[in-house]
């Protein structure tokens, strides 16, 4: 079908042929290039719709954005040409990012606005939540490990998306990255002052975002960075439970989502997920790098609680180490009193008063000193002490027995060259692991995380290691022969070596430059899903 787009027309449908409409008479090739096929979706102001450009070899599909004012006042179509041209310099700018839909074109006809931009083909994370269900901690988690380093990006540039939300993040169907795309609500960060006139029309409606994922700082006009950060969280409670903001409870006293008892996730990612939503942004999450390592702290949280609620005697005056200004208190210790100042009550201190501002800085200090003041590897030793808690060193029956048991924690533990051929060990934790020489051959390893763990030499022949995340592991040496690593997350890790002869990595986070320095083959299945063959 060939669409037509001319205001008014009685019928817009014509053959896929015809040079004119057959209802109105206009041209159906806009700029005398793109064909209109079908409409992608509908908007108060305008609509976009999947097209063709008969102009270049192969006639590929692009989506044409059409900007329609309902009025034709002289203020409200300046405003629709200022929104325009916003949304077509900001997509000139940072549209050559990966995960970021290219401008290919834009142009004026008859008092009607049009931005060309590349076709992103998959579903959206809304679709996806409808057509599977909802979603667990650790699809999220990876979900947020993806969309981060693109929001990342686009504030580095200095532009606030302004309108996230499930349907406008594509997971594209080809290499089954995610994609942002509808930037027509974004705002140049540095250009700040709205004029008067322009806050008074109906126009800022759609240009401040969806309703329930702006937050409240938006809502009136004022957004920074951090409003995008909020509208994530709203994503990620959709995720979670596949209803919309509007079908969740808020306080009355403080305008909070009430999210908690409908999303069953660690106390730690409910902690990020709360700071995220909070409604004022002086105590939110500022940048999308600040929630990234928030993430990554939660593999010390158990070693971490140890030091709080292990019981000791009082060790002699010796055994205590001094730190110039903390009297005689050790780092763990330091670092349990800070975690417990977090996690008190919020009745306990008002946000604002000495004594809160002193712990929050206590705990910000302690929690990025702890970091590197473990072992020598910086990691934190697990005692083990405290029942419940996986013991730091465990043979192979050990970690068999636990994973039994459903506990599914083994970060920064040493586990080198443990035999564990074949065992199923889903969705357990090995992040920042010593996995020297281990032997995982023909494990099913699906969703697990080795994010810093050590697999040197390691032997992962035949594994299965779907959706795993891999990021910073060194597998230098390592034998990963047939493994299944498709949608697997290896950035940054080390390949040095790698035999990756007969692995699937399709749809896999990898760079060309980490697969040169591995070993591959004509087997090797490349991250696009071709045999042996190029990117």
């Amino acid at each position: 079908m060939s669409y037509c787009l001319s205001p008014g027309c009685p019928n817009p449908e014509n053959l896929i042929d015809a040079e004119t409409c057959q209802a109105c008479g206009s041209p159906l090739l806009l700029q005398g290039r793109y064909r209109v096929l079908h409409a992608l979706g509908q908007g108060g102001f305008g609509a976009t719709y999947l097209s063709r450009d008969e102009v270049l070899p192969g006639q590929p599909n692009c989506v044409i954005k059409q900007l329609r004012p309902n009025t034709t006042a002289l203020h409200i179509m300046q405003m629709a040409r200022e929104l325009f041209e916003r949304e077509a310099e900001t997509l000139g700018r940072i549209g050559n990012h990966p995960q970021i839909p290219r401008l290919l074109d834009y142009f004026e006809s008859s008092q009607e606005f049009y931005l060309v931009q590349e076709y992103v083909s998959g579903s959206t994370i809304q679709q996806e939540v409808k057509r599977h269900g909802c979603m667990g901690e650790l699809k999220v988690k990876h979900f947020l490990s993806e969309i981060l380093p693109v929001l990342d990006y686009i504030h580095s540039q200095q532009v606030i998306h302004r309108d996230i939300k499930p349907a406008n993040l594509i997971r594209r169907s080809h290499d089954q990255k995610l994609v942002l795309i509808d930037f027509g609500a974004v705002k140049n960060h540095v250009q700040s002052t709205v004029t008067e006139a322009s806050e008074n029309t109906a126009f800022t409606s759609y240009a401040i975002g969806t309703p329930g994922f702006a937050p409240p700082e938006q809502m009136a006009m004022r957004p920074v960075f951090a409003s995008d950060i909020y509208a994530l969280g709203v994503t990620c409670i959709y995720m979670f439970t596949g209803k919309a903001p509007k079908d969740l409870a808020y306080d009355p006293m403080t305008g909070e989502m009430l999210w908690q008892k409908h999303v069953n996730v660690s106390d730690h990612f409910a902690s990020v997920l709360s700071k995220m939503l909070e409604v004022s942004v002086r105590h939110r999450y500022q940048t999308a790098m600040e929630v990234f390592r928030a993430l990554d702290l939660e593999p010390y949280l158990d070693s971490l609680n140890n030091s709080m609620t292990t019981k000791r005697s009082t060790p002699p005056p010796s055994s205590l180490p001094l730190s110039s200004g903390s009297g005689a208190i050790s780092p763990a210790t330091r670092t349990a009193m800070a975690i417990q100042a977090r996690q008190q009550p919020k009745e306990a201190t008002t946000l604002n008063s000495p004594e809160a501002i002193r712990q929050r800085s206590v705990a910000a200090r302690s929690i990025s000193n702890s970091m590197g003041r473990g072992d020598s590897k910086g990691r934190i030793a697990n005692s083990g002490a405290t029942t419940g808690h996986v013991p730091a060193r465990l043979d192979a029956a050990g970690v068999q027995n636990y994973y039994a048991k459903g506990r599914r924690d083994f970060a920064a533990h040493h586990l080198e060259m443990l035999q564990l051929p074949r065992l199923d060990l889903t969705e357990a934790n090995f992040h920042q692991a010593n996995l020297r020489q281990v032997n995982l051959q023909g494990a099913t390893l699906t969703n697990v995380d080795f994010g810093r763990a050590n697999l040197q030499g390691a032997n992962l022949r035949d594994a299965i290691l779907v959706k795993a995340y891999m990021s910073n592991a060194d597998l230098q040496d390592a034998d990963l022969r047939g493994a299944d690593l498709r949608s697997a997350y290896l950035l940054n890790a080390n390949l040095r070596g790698t035999n990756l002869g007969g692995a699937n990595l399709t749809g896999a986070k990898v760079t060309p430059e980490q697969l040169a320095m591995a070993k591959t083959n004509w087997m090797t299945i490349k991250p696009n899903g071709k045999r042996g063959g190029s990117w």
